[in-house]
């Protein structure tokens, strides 16, 4: 890969860090918000090529994928394709990753077949207002919201998603109809009515499976192709890397070849896709009124309808997306722009909703088809969106003929890699605790998706406040008594800390004098200073001292300003402890006449 595309990702390396004073016009400012500046002045006929064959890859698994996806989200396949094609045109101008791409996912459209009810129009205005909302956070820089959302809460997510769409696939996989989408029902449900399996759906679909795994096997295990090698060679693996990039389009492909042969002698043993609308989607605003049979749907009871889908399906869209874009760049050596992808993923969104797409984010899939069929730059997304645009104009009456067990294994092998089981192995190893996160997020997203996040968040933020307000100490007995904070001190903490130093200071017999190291303490509030000050009293009236060690600037001007009484401070541990033995010749820096004092409270003053 050539090294200079790598300006790509370090052309925006500063994102929020830059300097209050950078003039929005600037051409710096300018190339921030227009990624494509910074590698458009040098792209190369040579980039062109990697960037046409990597687009070629992910238009052929994207095309299969949407078709199947859009059954996900429970709407008609068109939509699955009508929202294939925006994001990769917005991401040529707007991305700070070479390797992403934009489109459905099969998470994405499990929320949206949650929150739109099955119906077009919902998923439409949904896709508007997921942009608007992930727009605004991109303009007001608040990416580091997502920072609150942990790493288990996250897999659980993905794992319980998995498995719901996994087995949400179950039904079309062996022919079953009439399913309820709710997944406790369709768990009863599927294995209620499994006698009723359709022996040609089973077949065919099990048989795809199989094409698509061997095929993945295949496009793991395939060397590389090298210059050096022989022509023969060389053709050879590349025909075999081109066949295993694109099996989701072969093997869908095939099978759709087997309905239509089916077809032509009269007998048709499996259920099709059937008509998919034609053409290319009209653009139009998104509907902000629904009229049924019943009268008026207006635009306040659609979005009270959608409820909690207007902060789930915007939040995890901007997570999965900044998750795939951080892991290729960590990969392939560059850096992205959070609040510049936020921005990317919002405008593709509003923008999509105007040719009636569906909330779109990153794909990890597709990204890892792109990463590895050489992409330089964004600009393969062209060549993407472009075929995706082809086959809705020319190829939907052939998408008739595609059966849906074919479909179904598509997503089935999708999603598969989403359920991680190591990384349950590797919490209990590493932290058991954060296993309570993980575990609560992947129940209950089985019940509702946004309880599942929302408690799967709460008890992760009440394990980090927990540790706020309980943090570890550290005790060094000896003629002094020694107790340093493992790390930083905040109002929470303070009753803790209390009890800690008066149950082994003053509680016992005789008192004894402590040192509180506070070399991790960066930072205080006037609850921590009322604390202290008790402290204070507490060991004057017990004729003992309390004295502090390590005290960073900031936390020396608060308590200085806070003037309490028996205040007294050492440079080093050594020092504290010979003053607190009695010993002469050291004394503590809150008398005036010391010189080291006189500096620390000229800095204070200025």
């Amino acid at each position: 890969m050539p090294s200079s595309v790598t300006a790509l990702g370090q052309a925006r390396s500063s994102g929020p860090g830059m300097a209050p004073s950078a003039c929005c016009c600037s051409p710096a400012a300018v190339q921030r918000r227009l990624p494509i500046l910074a590698w458009l002045p040098s792209y190369s006929l040579q980039w062109l090529k990697m960037d046409f064959v990597a687009g070629l890859s992910v238009g052929l698994t994207a095309i299969p994928q949407a078709l199947a996806y859009a059954e996900v989200a429970g709407l008609p396949p068109q939509y699955g394709l009508y929202s294939a094609f925006m994001g990769c045109f917005v991401y040529f101008f707007l991305g700070t990753s070479r390797d992403v791409t934009l489109g459905p996912t099969a998470i994405m459209s499990l929320l949206v077949s949650f929150y739109t009810f099955h119906e077009p129009a919902y998923a439409v205005l949904l896709a508007f207002l997921s942009g608007c909302i992930q727009l605004a956070m991109g303009v007001l820089r608040l990416g580091f919201l997502l920072d609150f959302i942990s790493y288990p809460v996250i897999k659980g997510f993905t794992s319980a998603a998995a498995v719901t769409i996994g087995f949400g696939q179950i039904k079309n996989l062996l022919g079953l109809q009439n399913i309820p989408r709710p997944f406790f029902l369709q768990v009863y449900h599927t294995f209620l009515r499994i006698a009723e399996t359709r022996v040609g759906d089973a077949v065919l679909g099990l048989v795809c499976m199989l094409l698509l795994l061997v095929l993945k096997l295949m496009r793991d295990h395939v060397p590389p192709v090298h210059p050096e090698m022989p022509p023969g060679v060389r053709l050879s693996r590349g025909l075999v890397w081109a066949a295993t990039t694109a099996r989701n389009a072969l093997v869908v492909s095939f099978a759709a070849l087997v309905a239509y042969s089916f077809e032509v002698t009269g007998y048709q043993p499996f259920i099709l896709t059937g008509e998919t609308a034609e053409g290319l989607p009209p653009v139009r605003i998104p509907p902000f009124s629904v009229t049924t049979a019943n009268g008026t749907i207006s635009f306040t009871e659609m979005v009270q309808d959608m409820g909690a889908g207007l902060a789930v399906v915007p939040l995890m869209g901007l997570l999965e997306s900044i998750a795939v874009a951080k892991a290729f760049a960590s990969q392939n050596n560059y850096r992205i722009d959070a609040n510049q992808e936020l921005l990317a993923i919002g405008l593709t969104n509003m923008l999509g909703s105007l040719v009636s797409s569906y909330p779109v984010t990153g794909s990890f899939g597709r990204t890892a088809v792109n990463a590895q069929s050489g992409v330089c730059t964004p600009a393969g997304g062209l060549v993407t969106g472009v075929l995706v645009l082809l086959s809705l104009d020319y190829l939907t009456s052939l998408f008739y003929y595609i059966p849906k067990s074919a479909l179904a294994a598509v997503i089935i092998m999708a999603v598969a890699p989403l359920f991680d089981t190591k990384i349950f192995r590797t919490l209990w190893r590493v932290k058991r605790l954060d296993l309570l996160p993980l575990c609560v997020t992947f129940l209950l997203c089985f019940w509702e998706v946004q309880y599942g996040i929302l408690a799967g968040a709460l008890v992760s933020l009440l394990m980090l406040l927990h540790s706020a307000a309980r943090p570890e100490t550290k005790v060094s007995e000896g003629p002094v008594l020694v107790l340093q904070p493992a790390s930083g001190l905040s109002f929470p903490a303070v009753e803790a800390l209390r009890k800690e130093i008066l149950s082994r200071a003053l509680e016992v017999s005789p008192p004894r004098c402590l040192v509180l190291e506070c070399t991790h303490v960066c930072s205080i509030d006037y609850t921590v200073v009322l604390g202290l000050g008790e402290l204070l009293q507490d060991f004057q009236k017990q004729g003992v001292a309390l004295a502090f060690v390590g005290l960073q600037l900031p936390v020396l001007r608060v308590l200085l300003s806070a003037d309490l009484k028996g205040f007294q401070y050492f440079s080093t541990l050594e020092e504290a402890e010979k003053h607190l033995r009695q010993e002469p010749g050291t004394q503590p820096y809150n008398i005036r006449e010391d010189s080291i004092l006189d500096q620390k409270v000229a800095l204070l003053k200025a």
